[in-house]
């Protein structure tokens, strides 16, 4: 019998491309996880394992050029994103809003959730130690799925409930902010003796 897959979720997966820019994006980001006083103490009291700035710095990409050069390059990976989704845009492009740094030391994860106010969201992955926790995609449907039966672990990937997208150094991952997902805790820091570095951000009209 013929079937249609219907209502699709976009996940979009690219490429930094620029060792050099990942390199100098390591270093700010070391730095501001040393200097930044007030994003350690937000981290400590809300017990976030490591650092971010995401509740003490709105600015890094007037702050420092590799946040900039960053923006730049992000730019066009979310123009190409929203040319997919197909958004009626109406001549407009998706504005870079807010972008954060994260070091997250071994065990270190972060729970479910979505990014209200934002069209598009996504994370640019600087370090990533062998071990490191992916990034779980939730299905937006699960809330209405009622008495459904749970999914085989051979189903097609577009039939699971939970995907895991396992990045490199470099990956960029962009999704509709709509799109539940959280970070799961790995061992890879314990392992090899680093950190997971990440710069998330959001994106909105």
């Amino acid at each position: 019998m013929p079937l249609r897959s219907l209502f699709a979720t976009r996940f979009y997966e690219g490429d930094l491309a620029s060792p050099g820019l990942l390199a100098g994006l390591e270093q700010s980001c070391r730095a501001l996880a040393e200097d930044d006083q007030a994003g350690r103490r937000w981290s400590r009291e809300h017990g976030y394992r490591g650092y971010t700035s995401y509740a003490s710095l709105d600015d890094l990409p007037l702050r420092d050029p590799n946040f900039a050069d960053l923006a730049k390059a992000l730019n066009r990976h979310v123009a190409a994103f929203a040319e997919e989704c197909a958004f009626d845009l109406g001549g407009r492009r998706p504005k870079l809003d807010s972008l954060w740094v994260n070091v997250l030391k071994s065990g270190g994860g972060h729970s479910g959730h979505l990014h209200p106010h934002s069209v598009v969201s996504g994370t640019v992955y600087v370090t990533v130690p062998p071990g490191a926790g992916a990034l779980k995609l939730e299905d937006p449907r699960l809330p209405m799925m009622m008495a459904a039966p749970t999914r085989r672990d051979d189903a097609p990937e577009d039939l699971k409930t939970f995907v895991y997208a396992e990045p490199k150094p470099g990956t960029v991952f962009l999704w509709e902010s709509w799109l539940r997902h959280e970070v799961v805790p790995g061992n890879g820091a314990k392992r090899s003796g680093g950190e997971r570095i990440s710069i998330s951000f959001n994106y909105r009209l």
